[in-house]
């Protein structure tokens, strides 16, 4: 009895271990299963990754290769158009060697020919070297009649201007306040200038190129510009009359040729002198002495120098 319920036992408890065995198996199984599909998917992405790596560098490959292609095409297109060029540049240069063939056939000159040439060329010189004198003379005769003025005033308390070549009186030296009329001091003063400064201009060598010569009469800016261009060009005239009287130092050959080139002017106060600082620099205030002047001044036959220019370069 004891015999067979050991036996029962014994068959129950190897029962039962069999299906624990079986069991296990099967949970170790879905273990490697679910392994097996964990590696599957991480083998899956990353395939899926580098797939996309790979087409994404296939399209950058297929880029460059369609921008190489057309890198290629211009490449083709401009060696077309160097090509032509080449062309173009050998036929251009196998007509200038037939042109300079046949200048080389046409120029076959005799030795007295050349020597003929040589001698016209030398004339040419000789021809172009004069013309560039006669052409510097022309352009220098502003210097040369400043210099002239300069050198006659040189020992004088009148200075002339080194740009234009114009003199200036003060119209307080010149006038009295608001007047027109010449001061009996001021004669004396204009009877040592003004026939100074016309004898120059007059002369010879500078009369057939003084166009005008020019006295203005300006003012302060005290007043209206009407009132003022009227005692301007008063005080101008008065300077201009008192040259052209024979007793004040010009002779009358002079004074004929005054009449003709003789101009007057009043200006008002359109053209003021303007005060300078402690450096020199000019300010926005007018310097109202200094603006009441008359100057005298000159104006060259320009058009008449070009037409002269133009005679020399037609020699």
């Amino acid at each position: 009895m004891m015999t067979k319920n050991r036996r029962k036992r014994r068959e129950a408890f190897e029962e039962h271990s069999y299906w624990q065995s079986y069991s296990d198996m099967m949970a170790a199984l879905l273990l490697i299963f679910v392994l097996i599909i964990a590696i599957t998917l991480a083998i899956y992405r990353q395939k899926t990754v580098d797939l996309e790596r790979s087409q994404n560098s296939l399209g950058i490959a297929r880029q460059e290769l369609e921008d190489a292609k057309k890198d290629l095409e211009a490449a083709r297109a401009d060696l077309d158009e160097y090509r032509a060029a080449i062309e173009k540049s050998n036929e251009e240069l196998a007509n200038s060697l037939a042109e300079l063939q046949q200048a080389y056939a046409d120029a076959a000159l005799t030795q007295d020919e050349l020597n003929k040439a040589y001698l016209e060329i030398e004339n040419a010189r000789n021809e172009l070297t004069s013309t560039q004198q006669e052409l510097e003379a022309i352009v220098g005769i502003r210097t040369d009649i400043i210099g002239a003025l300069q050198s006659a005033f040189n020992n004088s308390a009148m200075s002339v201007d080194a740009q234009t070549g114009s003199i200036t009186f003060s119209s307080d030296v010149l006038f009295r306040y608001n007047s027109a009329a010449l001061s009996a001091d001021s004669r004396s003063t204009l009877k040592e200038i003004i026939p100074m400064y016309l004898d120059v201009l007059m002369q010879e060598q500078f009369r057939e190129y003084i166009a005008e010569i020019i006295i203005e009469g300006h003012t302060d800016t005290d007043g209206t510009y009407e009132s003022n261009m009227e005692l301007s060009y008063n005080r101008a005239y008065s300077v201009a009359k008192f040259c052209m009287d024979p007793k004040n130092g010009l002779a009358e050959d002079k004074i004929e040729q005054l009449k003709g080139i003789l101009t007057v002017n009043g200006r008002s106060f359109s053209q003021p002198i303007y005060a300078a600082d402690a450096q020199g620099n000019p300010t926005d205030q007018v310097n109202m002495e200094a603006s009441r002047r008359v100057e005298i001044k000159f104006r060259l036959k320009e058009d008449e120098m070009i037409e002269k220019i133009e005679e020399v370069l037609r020699q």
